[in-house]
């Protein structure tokens, strides 16, 4: 295995502990050390749930293959966060 890849693997299992313990502080380092503006973030969130509610599975996906790491990253925070409050109730 990779060194990039475990490391890849060590982060998904810090999302999956993060999520069994409700505990963000983990997901906030990585968000919170990104070199974007919260209208980078805000814009990107748009964009993803206007495609991911459209039926074009294709220009989603070429959409999503062009993200940066960065953008990722953000998009995998979100839908931790997303998750967690939708099972809240």
């Amino acid at each position: 295995m990779s060194d990039a890849q475990a490391q890849q693997d060590q982060i998904d299992q810090g999302v999956m502990d993060t999520l069994r313990e409700r505990d963000h502080s983990v997901l906030a380092k990585q968000v919170d050390s990104l070199a974007c503006s919260h209208n980078d973030i805000i814009e990107l969130l748009a964009h993803y749930l206007a495609l991911s509610e459209q039926e074009d599975d294709e220009l989603f996906d070429d959409w999503f293959d062009s993200l940066s790491k960065e953008q990722h990253t953000v998009l995998k925070v979100f839908e931790v966060y997303r998750g967690q409050y939708e099972h809240q109730n």
